[in-house]
């Protein structure tokens, strides 16, 4: 109980503006909680095991299975694979630009409000200076005004709004930041497979067709209206 009144009592203390930083950082813990949702789960998707699957199968001649082992991931890498796949013809610049163009389109679930983050946890910082701006102009008013007997009072009620609204600021904006600089991380190590993946089966069919080894290329479709 009285950690809860030293709390209860510190958040009044600090004025209006912690009302502002409490709804930063909520809004805050929700991105956070729904990014480190989403990006845990891509991360726990091995792209570098698909990579190899596929490479394998490669190096086969086999890229109906390799097709096959790339369809039932769900990693961002498997992606790739399947455009790399899908070029009908083994020509590198084609495979590349594939591969990029794949790569452009999967990342960016991933990458998707992580920069709030970064803005939400500067705005808190802002707001609690605003607080301690506000805490000290009360403080001096209030000496200014008040009798000899209370300035002491007023002082202190002042600085205690200005340090307690920085240092609320502080504690939402100092776990966002180290959030987001997490997250951050893993999106870049799923953006390393997805970029190693789209090298490795490049060169591996590449490879397969320069050994003239036999491997099924994907069907053209065919024209509506024709047999």
């Amino acid at each position: 109980m009285n950690e809860l009144a030293g709390l209860a009592a510190f958040f009044k203390q600090g004025g209006l503006v912690m009302y502002g930083i409490l709804g930063i950082g909520v809004v805050a813990a929700a991105i956070a909680l729904e990014r480190f949702i989403v990006i845990t789960g891509a991360s726990l998707l091995n792209g570098r095991r698909l990579t190899n699957d596929v490479v394998n199968h490669l190096n086969r001649g086999d890229l109906v299975a390799a097709r096959n082992v790339s369809r039932k991931s769900n990693a961002a890498a498997a992606q790739v694979v399947q455009a790399v796949l899908s070029v009908p013809d083994p020509d590198e610049t084609r495979m590349q630009s594939a591969a990029e163009d794949a790569a452009a389109l999967a990342m960016p679930p991933l990458t998707r409000r992580l920069a709030h983050l970064n803005v939400l946890a500067n705005i808190a910082t802002l707001v609690g200076l605003l607080g301690t701006i506000s805490g000290l102009i009360t403080a001096f008013a209030a000496v200014g005004a008040a009798d000899p007997s209370q300035r002491s009072a007023f002082l202190a009620g002042g600085i205690s709004m200005a340090l307690n609204a920085t240092a609320f600021g502080l504690m939402v904006a100092i776990p966002t930041l180290v959030m987001q600089g997490f997250l951050v991380g893993l999106v870049e190590g799923i953006a390393e497979q997805v970029e190693e993946s789209g090298i490795r089966v490049t060169r591996a069919l590449l490879g397969s067709a320069a050994r003239g080894q036999v491997v099924p290329m994907p069907a053209r479709p065919t024209p509506p209206g024709r047999p």
